[in-house]
């Protein structure tokens, strides 16, 4: 039955549980050395329960059970002795726990670890709840340290407005024989959550603490701290110092616990809806790119030049869309840098979009910074289609040609300069339709907000656009 139930309720190897089983063989003589019920329980897949796997009861007293609870599950709340000493593989002696049966015991449980030293189930001794011998003398030394904090008034009181007592930290304070002398209500509150049943204040340090810390070591080293530290369903910032007044009577450790379970929750849930972001920026990409393969095979099959030339324009658009969601994808955040997105289309552009049978270069240059992704995308339609408009008019009847594409960030608008040494046109009369910029100014004036100018002589033309900054992230890489 023990092989059976750790294999349906725990992550254990076959070596584990036969080790497991082993030492279950062990109970009955521990049961009657102890003279108390002794349980093995076992970690399940959920950090805030443990199941029962072997029993035995003594002879000699009566037991606290009337029949078995192997196969039944001990619930944080219940027995967070059993699941402290199961997480964190240290000892804890004497603490209050409720059984299967609902009566009120104390606890003892030591950890089994197999040859890795790898916590593998716990050693639990159960007792009725009225043998109080150590209780009493946890109480002696609680009295007197206590008498010693009140005297020195760091103690808080009902009607007391002190830091300790109100601050959104659980507070322990420990003395020098590692008694909690005092705890504050966060730090109540704190491992009433994690299934404590008793009063904090006179339980030692080894029954309180999360981790396989020693309190020696915190005398040694005077102080440690340990961030996002996993106690079943909460993490915590834990903080210990040691602590010693000016007249060096009294010594001790203060705990400091921050809860930050809900700030690393939300912390998870970005990371994973970045991811989820930046994944369907992929999948968007990778669409656009198919959508521009399916657009190159068709315009293989068109032998009308004009045809074949507006099917280029539109591979070129969607590419450069494309290009946006491709940096998105690679970022972890919903902005694009200019210069990284400007420089994938032109590499598009080389790519696909040079006229055959000429030299034609490209050249990008000037500031890089960070605009949000439906600014990146404008301008991105905006760079291609002026780019495809020198390609297919500045160089008419010539062989090679220069365009450059400048980025100027500016104080109150940044502005890109698309300039080419083609052959020129005339401003005033030429067809803005025929040119293919009214798509782009629509762009600029809807979309970015901008002003568009053109310049053109006989030297080559020259596109200008800007929109303002305040669309734009102020980073400069």
């Amino acid at each position: 039955m023990l092989v059976t139930i750790c294999q349906q309720h725990s992550d254990l190897n076959d070596a584990d549980i036969q080790q497991i089983k082993k030492n279950a063989e062990c109970l009955d003589s521990i049961a009657e050395l102890m003279r108390a019920d002794i349980f093995i329980d076992c970690c399940t897949r959920d950090p805030d329960m443990a199941i029962v796997v072997a029993q035995a009861r003594p002879s000699s007293v009566k037991s606290l059970y009337s029949g078995s609870v192997v196969g039944k599950f001990a619930h944080r709340s219940n027995e967070p002795a059993v699941l402290r000493t199961l997480e964190i593989g240290m000892p804890t002696m004497d603490m209050s726990g409720v059984t299967q049966e609902d009566r009120n015991v104390r606890q003892s449980v030591s950890p089994i670890k197999n040859s890795s030293g790898d916590v593998i189930g716990a050693l639990i001794a159960e007792k009725d709840e009225t043998e109080r011998v150590r209780a009493e003398k946890k109480l002696s030394v609680l009295t007197q340290t206590t008498g010693q904090l009140i005297e020195r008034g760091t103690r808080p009181q009902s009607n007391d407005n002190s830091l300790p007592y109100y601050v959104t930290d659980g507070i322990l304070m420990f003395n020098r024989s590692g008694i909690c002398a005092y705890a504050n209500p966060v730090a109540e509150s704190i491992y009433k959550n994690l299934g404590y049943l008793e009063q904090l204040e006179g339980l030692s340090f080894s029954n309180m603490t999360f981790h396989g810390i020693e309190f020696a070591d915190i005398l040694d080293k005077k102080q440690i701290i340990l961030n996002d530290l996993e106690v079943g369903r909460y993490i915590f910032h834990i903080k210990y110092t040691y602590v010693q007044n000016k007249n060096e009577d009294f010594s001790g450790v203060v705990m400091l616990i921050n809860d930050v379970t809900d700030v690393k929750k939300k912390e998870r849930e970005l990371v994973l809806k970045t991811v989820a972001i930046s994944e369907i920026h992929h999948r968007v990409k990778n669409n656009l790119q198919t959508i521009a393969s399916l657009l190159k095979l068709q315009a293989r099959r068109i032998d009308d030049p004009l045809a074949k030339s507006a099917f280029n324009e539109s591979i070129n658009q969607v590419l450069s869309i494309a290009a946006t969601h491709e940096i998105l994808a690679e970022e972890d955040s919903d902005d694009v840098d200019i210069m990284s997105m400007l420089q994938k289309i032109k590499s598009n552009t080389l790519r696909h979009g040079l006229p055959i049978n000429k030299e034609i270069t490209i050249n990008l240059k000037g500031d890089s910074f960070f605009c949000e992704s439906d600014m990146a995308t404008s301008i991105a339609l905006v760079v291609n289609e002026v780019t495809q408009n020198c390609l297919k008019y500045a160089f008419i009847g010539r062989d090679s040609g220069t365009i450059d594409i400048e980025i100027c960030k500016g104080a109150v608008y940044s502005n890109i300069a698309i300039i080419d040494d083609g052959i020129g046109y005339d401003v005033k009369t030429a067809s803005a339709e025929k040119l293919g910029l009214v798509i782009v100014r629509r762009i600029v004036t809807e979309k970015l907000r901008g002003s568009l100018t053109m310049e053109s002589g006989g030297s080559g033309t020259k596109v200008l656009f800007d929109f303002p900054l305040s669309s734009s992230r102020s980073k400069i890489m």
